[in-house]
């Protein structure tokens, strides 16, 4: 059991690492190949995209066709496609590859986490899994941060291509040690629900970015919106009518699994989000070398890597929503204190290390709950659903945020050194967050008022 969740770390860790050192090296990337801010959000977002347009179908895929076989495929073209990312030469094909990363993503992460969720069962065992789990991908987060600094340093193709090697292993790894499991006996894929979310993902967050520049009224614009609420409203019609949906709907009915996909929404959107605006201002505005930004943000990933060994002890004591809510608080208080504090130009230990510890605090609360609470009570027949659900609200989730926050960026004030142009994003991020708290707060308020009212 435990050689399987060292297999499945090892490749969440390989996906944190990935991603942070992308972040870091966003900026040179942006010289070497002149791409603007919008185009590199496109980077982030080309990858945040493919991952969670496909991570229904990759979570059902697996359950479908066995975890074993869907997980090591994926693995192999997330190792492809991250070789031929360090030796493209143009923005456009860039961003191809990380699409294609984001799909493979998109059938490694579900499966892994429901390999996890159907070897240790529900309860002690399976909550300390998930918390080894969340370790090493902060941990991988955290290493991407330093190790991106390093090799940005000698080119930002570095970043690119030093996750092959590491995936070929965790292949290998992942052949010996993960046992064979059989397919469904029936059961069929939802091809038109995957395209539909996925078209209409796309185009609705092309649009947010595009439309400051074009115009909200633009005819453009316009078509684009309706075109976008068209496919999305054809995927939920199919999802009631094809025999096998990528969702069953009828999972939303449960207030609990909807909160943490409410909640994760606004732990990845604000988040990732923020750490883009800062990985902009501090390289590009102040001119930190990428090293030195990769140090100031990586206190976030320190508390996440030290603190998510004890969030299991945590869940099993206090119950997922009681940590879902400190986790929020602990981040809307850290984006509160940014706004409070940073004026026009930040000072690191004053306003972005203890925002960064808080938002390393929320995360680490977080991050574990929310996965525990969305797969609760789920049989272990839909245990790739559920998991892949959570994960899509995750990531798509983050994908419009930071559509809107590059949108606000790249239609902000510029200032030598000043930070005008990044309030606009910072508003928004910190706006997430607190709706994000809101919606726990209520149904605890709740709980503890239905009592009073019984008694009397």
């Amino acid at each position: 059991m435990w050689g399987v969740l060292g297999v499945l770390c090892a490749v969440l860790f390989l996906d944190g690492l990935d991603v942070s050192m992308v972040g870091v090296a966003l900026p040179s990337i942006g010289t070497e190949l002149g791409l603007s801010t919008t185009s590199l959000q496109w980077i982030v977002n080309g990858y945040v995209l493919g991952y969670g347009g496909l991570l229904l179908l990759g979570g059902r895929t697996a359950d479908l066709l066995g975890r074993r076989r869907v997980f090591l495929i994926a693995l192999a073209v997330f190792a492809v496609a991250s070789l031929i990312g360090g030796l493209v030469d143009n923005g456009p094909l860039l961003i191809v590859t990380r699409f294609v990363k984001g799909l493979a993503a998109a059938f490694t992460a579900p499966t892994a986490l429901s390999i996890l969720t159907t070897t240790f069962h529900e309860g002690p065992a399976r909550n300390r899994a998930l918390s080894v789990f969340s370790v090493f991908g902060a941990s991988g987060y955290s290493s991407g941060l330093i190790l991106g600094g390093l090799l940005t340093s000698f080119g930002w193709r570095w970043t690119f291509l030093t996750p092959v090697p590491l995936a070929i292993l965790a292949l290998v790894a992942g052949l010996a040690l993960i046992p064979k499991d059989k397919p469904a006996d029936g059961g069929g894929h939802d091809l038109v629900g995957a395209v539909t979310l996925t078209a209409g993902m796309l185009l609705a967050v092309y649009t947010v970015v595009s439309a400051p520049e074009r115009g909200w009224l633009d005819p453009l614009t316009i078509g684009s919106i309706l075109l976008a609420v068209a496919l999305l409203a054809a995927f939920l019609i199919t999802e009631n009518r094809v025999r096998h949906p990528l969702i069953r709907l009828g999972i939303l009915r449960i207030g609990s699994i909807v909160r943490a996909n409410l909640s994760v929404v606004a732990l990845f959107g604000s988040y990732l989000s923020f750490q883009f605006m800062m990985t902009l201002y501090l390289q590009d505005v102040l001119r930190w070398s990428p090293l030195k930004m990769a140090l100031a943000l990586l206190p976030a990933g320190l508390i996440v890597a030290f603190g998510s060994p004890f969030v299991g002890r945590l869940i099993d004591r206090y119950g997922t929503s009681r940590l879902i809510l400190a986790s929020m608080a602990s981040l809307s208080l850290g984006y509160v204190w940014f706004i409070a504090t940073a004026g026009n130009t930040p000072h690191y230990a004053f306003t972005v290390l203890p925002t960064m510890l808080l938002l390393g605090g929320g995360f680490a609360f977080g991050f574990s709950s929310i996965m525990a609470q969305a797969t609760e009570g789920i049989d272990d027949s839909e245990q790739g659903l559920a998991s892949g659900l959570v994960q899509t609200s995750g990531q798509v989730g983050a994908a419009l945020v930071l559509a809107a926050v590059t949108a606000l960026v790249a239609g902000g004030t510029h200032g030598g050194g000043d930070f005008g142009q990044f309030h606009a994003g910072v508003n928004l991020v910190t706006a997430v967050a607190v709706v994000g708290l809101a919606l726990n707060v209520v149904p605890l308020l709740r709980r503890r008022r239905e009592p009073a009212l019984a008694s009397s």
